[in-house]
């Protein structure tokens, strides 16, 4: 998979992933001005909801089950600002969802799957993936 993300001034970067669909980042934190988008770690722990929402969700309809909404908090625990970098030291997810008689069994399950087999984003941070740096100068 190839990401591209492009400055866009100020601390506004413009991402464009492999589907074509791009979308802002923005790190600006003065009260100038709105800013234009999530934060990059934002963005982050966004993708790791989605992504378990998007296997629960699957999961829960291959069951029959009838969800009528369905929301993922993800609470996170970081360093005090100052301490650098500051990295999350832990991720609660937490799945609230509400249904025509939802099987507390077959959500436990879904989210389970979810979490231990499907969501790429989960096991990708578990993994703690090697990262390397280039830098090209054109």
């Amino acid at each position: 998979m190839n990401v591209s993300v492009e400055w866009k001034g100020n601390l506004t970067f413009e991402a464009t992933a492999p589907s074509g669909v791009p979308f802002v980042m923005d790190a600006s934190h003065d009260n100038e001005s709105a800013p234009k988008g999530p934060t990059p770690l934002e963005v982050l722990v966004a993708s790791l909801a989605a992504c378990s929402a998007v296997d629960v969700v699957g999961i829960l309809a291959k069951k029959r089950q009838i969800v009528e909404s369905y929301r993922i908090e993800v609470e996170g625990t970081r360093p005090e600002p100052g301490t650098y970098p500051r990295p999350f030291t832990a991720l609660t997810v937490r799945h609230i969802l509400t249904g025509q008689n939802l099987d507390p069994v077959a959500v436990e399950r879904a989210v389970s799957l979810s979490d231990e087999k499907y969501c790429s984003v989960a096991a990708t941070l578990r993994q703690q993936p090697t990262i390397s740096t280039e830098i090209v100068i054109e």
